[in-house]
């Protein structure tokens, strides 16, 4: 990673855990102390913050002025949480069974299956409020490309395939749970950021397209890492797709052949920027860097 890839990660994860953290607080008052420490410890216990920051990343590329800060903002916030309650019912016992997530005990672990489900669920809910908290004509739209980002036709649809896709070797497939699991809230990440700055349709429609191919070449990369990868620097112990009879693409095409085609997605990725200029440089680094981390 370049070092101003890192320092531009780095600045715009602070603002995002800073916001999240004030969002913790502002649960305090109403959320029962045992779920509010449940969601605490799923959405303040680490992470890359991929998402939100592509968030702010589109609403920057876009020109996106100062007075609307505060909605891509809610709006990263509300994403953070959708993708932290998909993880906390993600591992579940009823679903993946995983016992681990960024290093630490997974939320169901800790507090028990029926408060990290209500903590999931609590999360989800609390998004949408927050996103519908405030007077911007925009924040109607926003709820809109999360809620399908994140429902049956999106990221739930995904796991329903995923669940369903054991044993059953077809790529077709894999990458259809891969576009909606993950390449869904990646997509309405940078639309939403857009979305947020008021840029023009087809400036919107170019970084939906970047988003699409960025969240097949990360879940590529999260494929590949689960074979390569080192538990210690992932948080989480790998080879688990392979032990539970999933069909990955490293599983289906190989590790080379997987690479080839997170590299593939990265150069369409980078593609959908054509029209822009060097206010699109972060968005072509991450990337770039998405792929590189499998390599």
């Amino acid at each position: 990673m370049s070092p101003e890839l890192e320092a531009f990660l780095a600045e715009r994860k602070r603002r995002v855990e800073e916001a999240l953290a004030a969002q913790v607080r502002a649960w305090k008052e109403s959320v029962p102390a045992h779920l509010l420490e449940a969601m605490e410890y799923s959405l303040l216990g680490g992470g890359k913050r991929i998402r939100p920051i592509l968030s702010l990343a589109a609403f920057e590329a876009c020109g996106g002025p100062s007075e609307r800060q505060d909605l891509v903002m809610d709006f990263a916030v509300a994403l953070e949480c959708v993708h932290t309650y998909s993880l906390v019912h993600d591992d579940l016992p009823a679903m993946d069974d995983d016992d681990l997530r960024r290093g630490r005990p997974t939320c169901h672990v800790l507090f028990g299956e029926a408060t990290a489900i209500l903590a999931g669920d609590a999360l989800l809910t609390e998004a949408f409020a927050l996103l519908a908290d405030g007077d911007e004509p925009e924040r109607a739209r926003l709820v809109g490309i999360l809620a399908r980002a994140a429902g049956a036709a999106g990221m739930v649809g995904g796991q329903q395939l995923d669940l369903l896709m054991a044993g059953r070797p077809d790529l077709a497939e894999v990458e259809e749970v891969h576009r909606r699991k993950t390449g869904a809230l990646l997509r309405a990440s940078l639309e939403g950021g857009a979305v947020a700055a008021g840029a023009a349709a087809e400036r919107v429609a170019a970084l939906c397209a970047y988003g699409e191919a960025l969240g097949l070449a990360f879940q590529i990369a999260d494929d590949i890492l689960d074979v390569v990868g080192d538990p210690a620097k992932m948080g989480k112990r790998t080879g688990g797709d392979q032990a539970k009879g999933k069909p990955t693409y490293p599983a289906l095409v190989g590790l080379e052949r997987a690479r080839q085609l997170a590299r593939e997605a990265q150069m369409r990725a980078i593609a959908a920027l054509e029209g822009m200029g060097e206010e699109a440089d972060a968005l072509r680094a991450l990337a770039a860097y998405v792929v590189e981390r499998a390599s």
